[in-house]
Order: C-alpha cells, then structure tokens, then sequence
C-alpha cells in the first residue's frame, strides 16, 4: 500500500511544483520593453533558396505573419504585420552564404503591445522559443530539398 502511495505521489509533487514555477512566471509575460528587436542565428548545410522557402513555409504555417514575400536580390524574407487584439507580430529572416556548403539565418520576430503612447516592442519570445522555430525550418529544409530532386 505504502509503495502504491509513494509512486503517486512522487509525479503529483513533481507536477505541482513545475506548475507553480510556471504561473509564478506569467506576469513578466509580454511585459519587457525592448528598443531593439531580438535577432538569433542558426547555421544550416543548405543552398539559401531552399532555406528561404523553408522559412516562408514555416512562417505560413504558424500564422507568423501576412504577405510573405521573399526578396531574391537580399536574400530575406520579411512579413507585414498580423495584428490580434492589442498585439501585432511580424517577421524578418536573413540569409547569408558563409562559404561554400553552409549558410546563416538571422530570424528576428518583433512583437509590439498597443499602449496609450502607441505601438510598444516587447520581448514576447525566448530563446527556447526561436530554437523550436530553427527546428521546424531545418526539418522544412530537407523537405523543400525533396521535392527539388523528385522534380
């Protein structure tokens, strides 16, 4: 009986306790002003246009943004703003050739909170955040590369 006990309430605290550190977190949610957005960089084996698309694909797919365009000559990809209620995202990724084989994305999403003064940057994503995207676009890079070669 004790041991029934014990393997139920050993995930229950562990639970709880992850819980309460997660909602003790909420209030800073959005509420950090930035002047300058964030910018992360992840290096990828890929031409730039495959990694353009990827990111276009990706964007598409989490609603990051509206009227993707993708400028050749620069190299980039950059959205108009999606406004929900009082916030509005939008979306800025760069590619540059580091050599020969590999390239380096530079994905900034810049998210503005609606103020009395008006629209306000915040720091709204985290590194975490940007690190699930770069793995979403790499998975998105081996598929636009597929459908290349089975063209």
């Amino acid at each position: 009986m004790t041991r029934r006990v014990n393997s139920f309430f050993s995930p229950v605290v562990i639970l709880i306790f992850f819980l309460l550190n997660f909602i003790s977190c909420t209030p800073h949610f959005g509420q950090v002003t930035i002047s300058t957005p964030a910018e992360y960089k992840r290096t990828y084996e890929a031409n730039e246009k495959f990694i353009l698309r990827a990111v276009v694909s990706v964007l598409r797919e989490e609603n990051m943004g509206t009227n993707l365009e993708i400028k050749s000559g620069e190299n980039m990809v950059e959205t108009d703003y999606i406004v929900k209620g009082d916030w509005r995202t939008k979306s800025i990724a760069r590619v540059k050739r580091l050599n020969q084989s590999e390239c380096e994305l530079i994905l900034s999403v810049i998210t503005e909170k609606k103020t009395e003064k008006g629209w306000e940057m915040r720091r709204l994503l985290e590194k975490d955040q940007y690190d699930t995207f770069f793995s979403a676009i790499e998975i998105q890079i081996y598929r636009e590369i597929y459908k290349n070669y089975q063209n």
